[in-house]
């Protein structure tokens, strides 16, 4: 009589058990993947068409400021850096972390608390306003893939304290991130203030309607003491394959006394200049400087141009973002710290650098203490 062998048909089974495991394991874990798309803005809305930069079912840059190509598609072989040359990427040791001073009441003159990437607390004049706050482990539509956090979160959600708005510069998943959104939902009743059609990926994460503001460029919205104008930014948009079906921005957040500049993503353009003729000058900015690369030179900007677009906007003190925490460019971790602080020094312009976490009074900022080097 003939048959399979005991030990090899329970191996067997065993494996096909693992693989239905993994395969359960995997589904439960891209569940909330079409989800993370958010939802596409209805081309009929009469406030998207009547934006004057929304054209043939997109919105784009300005017109003389558009570059030729597809804004932020690398080619072949930025694309063999990104996944080759690893040298250098990420920090050598783990990033220092500082313990973010959050309670009590807010500054009623300027202070910025950094939590890593473009995430940062805001306080002026005795309010407080969340930029682009991120708390995912991974900024991608799924937690099993994508760019990694290089440094834990420095306060949980939990732990803030109420704020007066949520803004969100654009869709990316870098800046606008569906849980870190839906726990806002639980714990703050603050608004969230976006750029025109990321409304729609707010009511499908389940924001309220009541709670949601949305922008066109140099559109305002006063929230008590608060004035919030989304201002122009050279970028472009999309969760999926569509491209471009929300609008993106920078942030000019102003008390009764007090100015702050929030540069969300951007290459450099003149219209920085025009946003400090008309809102400037500001006590401080918080300007992007990493992730750049020559093969999206006109969506990032590099330290240089940072240095360039501050003085532009007569920014006051410079508070660098859009660095340290997550690898999304060839260039090395600590390169756009460095490049930014020579040009700096060369341009004669006030710079705090904070760990994450760290609170910053524009008054009287720290003095740069170089924590990163030892990591480069």
């Amino acid at each position: 009589m003939s048959g399979a062998h005991p030990d090899r048909t329970g191996r067997r089974r065993r494996a096909a058990l693992a693989a239905l495991a993994l395969a359960g394991a995997a589904a439960w874990a891209l569940r909330e993947v079409p989800a993370q798309f958010g939802r596409r803005p209805d081309a009929s809305d009469l406030r998207l068409r009547a934006s004057p930069q929304y054209r043939d079912g997109v919105f784009h840059n300005a017109p003389s400021e558009v570059s030729a190509g597809a804004p932020g598609r690398p080619d072949s072989a930025t694309l063999r850096r990104m996944l080759f040359e690893k040298e250098g990427r990420v920090p050598a040791a783990p990033v220092p972390l500082a313990v973010p001073e959050v309670s009590g009441g807010a500054s009623e003159g300027v202070a910025v608390t950094w939590f890593g990437h473009a995430s940062a607390l805001l306080e002026l004049d005795g309010c407080r306003v969340l930029v682009d706050p991120i708390w995912s482990d991974r900024c991608s539509p799924s937690q099993l893939t994508g760019p990694k956090r290089l440094h834990p979160v420095p306060v949980e959600l939990a732990e803030l304290p109420q704020v007066d708005a949520v803004l969100i510069s654009h869709d990316h998943y870098d800046h606008l991130d569906m849980a870190t959104v839906r726990r806002l939902v639980e714990l703050q009743s603050a608004p969230f203030a976006v750029p025109l059609g990321i409304g729609g990926h707010l009511r499908r994460w389940g924001v309220p309607e009541h709670r949601i503001i949305e922008l066109d460029w140099d559109e305002t919205c006063t929230l008590g003491e608060l004035t919030l104008t989304l201002t122009a930014a050279h970028h472009f948009s999309g969760r999926s394959l569509a491209r471009n079906t929300t609008l993106w921005g920078s942030w000019v957040v102003a008390g009764p006394e007090r100015k702050v500049f929030f540069t969300g993503d951007s290459g450099y353009f003149e219209g920085f200049a025009r946003i400090g003729e008309q809102h400037g000058p500001f006590d401080a900015a918080l300007m992007a400087i990493g992730a750049y690369d020559d093969a999206w030179a006109d969506i990032h900007l590099n330290p240089e141009e940072a240095v360039r677009a501050h003085l532009e906007l007569r920014g006051g003190l410079l508070l660098p973002i859009h660095w340290c925490t997550f690898n999304l460019a060839p260039h090395r971790w600590a390169e756009p710290v460095e490049r930014l602080l020579a040009e700096a020094k060369a341009q004669a312009v006030p710079l705090a650098v904070p760990r994450p976490g760290q609170r910053v009074e524009v008054a009287n900022p720290p003095e740069l203490d170089g924590w990163w080097e030892a990591l480069a």
